[in-house]
């Protein structure tokens, strides 16, 4: 992932002093944010942080984390986010028929590199996949792929998914939600900071259409059964199973190269497809 969207000012600034000398507050000791938290590395690209450090404080499903941006990726980046990304902001709420033509819209929350959904997206041309990440390198490798593969049913967010579900998108207007290898979190004080908790169901259900389904896939068999309790136990939701366990792979789901290796070293993988009911 990429830059933080509620960072937290350091004691001491970690760029060295000549990089922002010059836009120093009066005050000796004032502390000036780093400027890669404050100025966009892609001008007409995703935003460092959408939606404003101040927009709330709460706890993140996500660790934001830096890596580089390739050469290809940066030019993705430039020539196609105007018209294929958008940022999180919360300032409005989406027209999805507009994004996407028509289309059915199932959002994908953490899409890594993207490769996965751009498989998706080239064999359901009749979907829209909103794919929602803060990874920068992520963001402008799947536009790439996109553009290389004609995927015009791709729109790429940046930002937090929660700010997106809750104040960017419409009532019942999703035909699925994906997430798919989310940060396991396994140290057990960390357990609050996994995604797929109670009030992230209910929060998703009312985004989702009656019968969309909320599809979830890890490796990691202790929050796989987390995943299993909180789904079982909440109440706009049904399994698809009627044993009410573990869904097998369904083929449009792709075997990524992230899960291979989890394969090679001996996890099981878990997909859990979940109906929102019609309360």
């Amino acid at each position: 992932m990429s830059e933080s969207l509620n960072p937290t000012p350091p004691a001491v600034p970690d760029v060295p002093v000549a990089d922002y000398a010059a836009d120093a507050a009066p005050e000796a000791n004032s502390y000036v944010p780093p400027k890669w938290r404050t100025e966009p590395r892609f001008p007409d690209g995703p935003a460092p942080d959408p939606a404003g450090s101040h927009h709330e404080r709460r706890i993140r499903s996500f660790q934001p984390r830096r890596s580089r941006v390739t050469t290809g990726q940066g030019e993705a980046l430039k020539r196609l986010w105007g018209t294929w990304g958008l940022d999180i902001d919360g300032h409005r709420v989406l027209d999805l028929d507009e994004l996407f033509g028509g289309l059915p819209v199932v959002l994908e929350i953490g899409f890594g590199m993207g490769e996965a959904t751009a498989q998706m997206a080239a064999a359901d041309p009749g979907t829209g996949i909103l794919a929602a990440d803060v990874h920068t390198p992520g963001q402008g490798n799947l536009l790439a792929l996109a553009e290389r593969g004609g995927m015009t049913n791709v729109r790429v967010a940046n930002g937090d998914a929660i700010i997106l579900l809750r104040e960017m998108l419409p009532p019942d207007s999703l035909a699925g939600i994906r997430v798919y290898f989310p940060d396991p979190w396994p140290k057990a004080r960390h357990h609050k900071r996994r995604l797929i908790q109670p009030d992230f169901l209910t929060l998703a259900a009312t985004r989702l259409a009656p019968g969309a389904v909320l599809h979830c896939a890890t490796d990691w068999e202790p929050y796989a059964e987390q995943m299993l309790e909180v789904l079982t136990a909440h109440p706009d939701f049904e399994n698809t199973q009627p044993d009410g366990g573990y869904s097998p792979r369904p083929g449009f789901r792709p075997l990524t190269r992230f899960e291979g290796q989890g394969l090679d070293k001996g996890h099981l993988v878990h997909d859990l497809l979940f109906r929102r009911t019609e309360n």
